[in-house]
């Protein structure tokens, strides 16, 4: 009897530490707008530097109506397209989130700055943060430097941060995951926001509630997505039986409601999406607000997301340029098909907001006319457990990945993707043998390399790599990869375990040294290790970001801090006015 009263204690706090441990997530994962039943306060814009505003929502292709898509309810991204510019060109750097934001934040490809791993919080060998060289910032403290008020919410996922708002440099943002967005800026003062949306998420395609998880930890993801729907917006449904579906998927009941399940929760971010639209309206913000809406890589799906096909990289993208700041390459409705990357996204907001481009940017502003990109490339390394490593490049109509792990295929276990209805029921039918020869091809290992004619073949079924008739295509794209795996430096060269040590001695985190205060007469001084990013704080405002000599200053302490991208922040140090 004892035994069993101490089971069912043990229980009991497994379940109390579970639920709390959800309960932490969902609240640093989850964000909610909040009714605004106050007037916008006086605050007025330069009109030359515009407002900025980032909408990334996750796990999505282009299955939009302004697409071509019309089962999918987006009426809100549809009129955004309407009286904006639609990119259907534009590809992530990775078919996963973390690589991906690391190269969207920086304008830099994750695989030169350690963030390729997917990902670095979750190694199964022991966890770890990126350690990008001493000159890389992420271009909204960029944008901080250059006078800008900077915002964010839902996620980071940066690899030199956790996923979780609040985990990365400290630099970077001046808020996040605060209701009041853009509200809490000072007057005259320009904001550039990032908003997440986990509507679209691929586990949103899991069975919500009462599925066979692989873990409890699972199965507490979908109750708390449960709990942090949007209370004032349902999804539009959306019918199974009219959902099309591409070749690589047999068509049963079970991958038709799962795709109309991805379809319905879109709806869902789409009403969030108009919803941000109308606090900028009643913010009389419109016209002077850039509006940039596109997703962190493709489907949340099996064969798309994770992988270099055009299923994983080719994501939509829409911008909203108001009429100060158009050209007449922007007038309403147009769409631009030239070739964008992610890294490109830093470049050329930096552009629009007039602030400095650093050199170690290796994006180009797409607004130049005379930039025209050939190619775009992207990168597959480890994915969770699973060792890999692939480079891709593709241009309008071609696309090369070389592979070097060729036994490795692309339809492996994966314990997260195989919660998914359609993912399990595709392993039951790959059992039984009745997947056919293009279903079966994600299963099989893929060789050296691949060459895929996306005109002729979209869904990249046929490898045309050992055609003679395509031999000049395939030496062109070989040395269009390798030129730029020689520019970019690709730090897979070199082993995950071996880089890790190099980033911390001893498998440990780095503490950024503190800095130093100094005081000359009105001027006061923060200095701190090369490569560090400082912040400061007079007496209790904000903490803000520092660059500068701080010059005639009324305060009675003054604290600071330093952090490294990758390391832990320093101790705050303190000075008061004697």
């Amino acid at each position: 009897m004892k035994i069993l009263k101490k089971i069912i204690l043990i229980l009991i706090g497994v379940v109390v530490v579970l639920l709390g441990f959800g309960l932490y997530i969902i609240k640093q994962s989850t964000f909610h707008l909040t009714a605004w039943e106050y007037p916008e306060k006086s605050i007025s814009i330069p009109q030359d530097r515009p407002n900025i505003l980032l909408l990334v929502a996750e796990d999505m292709s282009d299955i939009i109506g302004a697409f071509g898509n019309e089962l999918v309810h987006t009426p809100n991204i549809d009129e955004l397209a309407k009286i904006g510019v639609s990119y259907p060109n534009t590809f992530t750097t990775a078919g996963v989130c973390a690589p991906s934001r690391t190269a969207l934040i920086t304008g830099v490809h994750q695989i030169s700055i350690g963030g390729q791993h997917m990902r670095t919080s979750s190694r199964p060998e022991g966890d770890y943060k990126a350690v990008p060289p001493i000159d890389i910032k992420a271009f909204p403290e960029l944008l901080r430097k250059a006078g800008y008020f900077t915002f964010n919410t839902v996620k980071q996922d940066y690899q030199f941060s956790d996923v979780r708002p609040g985990s990365g440099p400290f630099t970077i943002w001046d808020e996040e995951n605060n209701p009041d967005l853009w509200r809490n800026r000072k007057d005259g003062q320009p904001f550039f926001g990032m908003m997440n949306f986990m509507e679209t998420h691929e586990s949103g395609v899991f069975t919500p509630l009462g599925y066979r998880p692989n873990s409890p930890m699972h199965f507490l993801l979908q109750v708390f997505r449960k709990l942090g729907e949007p209370e004032n917006l349902e999804p539009v449904p959306v019918d199974p039986g009219k959902v099309s579906l591409p070749p690589y998927y047999p068509d049963t009941q079970t991958i038709r409601e799962d795709i109309s399940r991805h379809y319905e929760n879109i709806s869902v971010m789409d009403g969030i999406v108009g919803d941000i639209m109308e606090r900028l309206r009643k913010d009389g913000l419109m016209e002077n607000t850039i509006v940039i809406w596109t997703t962190d890589h493709g489907d949340g799906l099996p064969r798309a997301k994770r992988e270099l096909y055009d299923s994983g990289i080719k994501v939509p993208m829409v911008i909203y340029y108001p009429p100060a700041y158009k050209s007449a390459r922007f007038e309403k409705g147009t769409v631009d098909t030239q070739m964008i990357s992610f890294v490109d996204l830093a470049p050329t907001i930096l552009y629009l907001a007039k602030a400095p481009i650093p050199e170690f940017i290796q994006g180009r502003n797409f607004l130049k006319a005379d930039t025209v990109r050939k190619y775009i490339f992207a990168s597959r390394d480890r994915i969770d457990e699973v060792v890999d490593r692939q480079r891709a490049v593709r241009n309008h109509r071609f696309k090369y990945i070389k592979s070097w792990y060729p036994e490795q295929e692309g339809g492996h276990h994966i314990a997260f993707r195989d919660n998914m209805e359609m993912m399990k029921e595709l392993w039951q039918l790959k059992a039984k043998g009745e997947l056919n020869e293009k279903q079966l091809l994600w299963f099989q290992p893929p060789g050296e390399e691949r060459l895929f004619d996306l005109q002729n073949d979209p869904f990249e079924m046929v490898d045309i790599s050992k055609d003679t008739t395509y031999a000049k295509e395939l030496d062109s794209m070989r040395m269009a990869l390798g030129n730029w795996l020689n520019t970019v430096e690709d730090w897979s060269e070199e082993s995950e375990g071996d880089m890790v040590k190099r980033f911390h001695l001893n498998g440990r985190s780095t503490i950024t040294p503190s800095p130093t205060i100094s005081v000359q007469g009105d001027q006061i001084t923060i200095k701190a290790q090369e490569g560090a990013s400082i912040g400061y704080k007079v007496d209790d405002n904000p903490w803000e970001l520092y660059h500068l000599p701080l010059k005639n200053i009324n305060f009675s302490s003054i604290k600071a801090k330093a952090v490294r991208y990758g390391w832990e922040e320093s101790e705050v140090v303190t000075i008061t006015k004697k």
